[in-house]
């Protein structure tokens, strides 16, 4: 068992060195080590941007606009923290960035409150998990603060700075999120 443990370390250990080399390599304008860098995270982002805007298309065009932000951003990335973390932060605001921008549109066209900009998603997304898809139900805000809180790890201090609301806010829709997913999950 010990020996398993070893060979397991021992690959996380050269994964990461090969991370940091694309990394290095990707901010000397090398587009097969970001390609590299964009294989091994698109699916996690793509994931966040599903949960976070439930509407399959709007992620996949978010998440090709992560992408871009990283590459043009790249040379901002230090290594103080993990790389995916700091795409994970770039996801979250490149999200909140589209979600704003959606809905600014929506409310000089339409000259609206809360027009509701997501679809509910429907079978067009099989193979996602009944979580998902009970988390794709929510309303935005609460379907935010959850993503962010539960599944990224954000604080709610965090979330309400990025999303522009108070702190209880933040705490009450994490709370009304989390028991609509009880309810719903309760009456499978």
């Amino acid at each position: 068992m010990s020996g398993q443990s070893t060979v397991i370390n021992a690959e996380d250990v050269f994964a990461q060195k090969q991370e940091q080399e694309w990394i290095a390599n990707a901010k000397q304008g090398d587009r097969l080590a970001f390609n590299h860098l964009y294989t091994l995270h698109i699916g996690r982002v793509f994931a966040l941007c599903l949960r976070m805007l439930s509407n399959k298309e709007q992620a996949e065009d978010v998440s090709q606009e992560v992408f871009v932000q990283v590459w043009l951003k790249l040379d901002k990335f230090r290594g103080e923290s993990k790389f995916s973390t700091w795409l994970h932060s770039v996801a979250t605001n490149t999200v909140l960035s589209h979600i704003r921008k959606q809905k600014s549109w929506v409310q000089k066209v339409f000259s609206i409150e809360d027009q509701p900009l997501a679809e509910p998603v429907g079978n067009e997304i099989e193979d996602l998990s009944d979580m998902d898809k009970h988390i794709m139900r929510l309303p935005e805000k609460a379907r935010l603060v959850f993503v962010l809180f539960a599944v990224e790890g954000y604080r709610h201090e965090e979330i309400a700075t990025m999303m522009n609301m108070a702190v209880g806010s933040s705490k009450s829709q994490f709370h009304r999120a989390r028991n609509l997913l009880k309810e719903w999950l309760e009456h499978e």
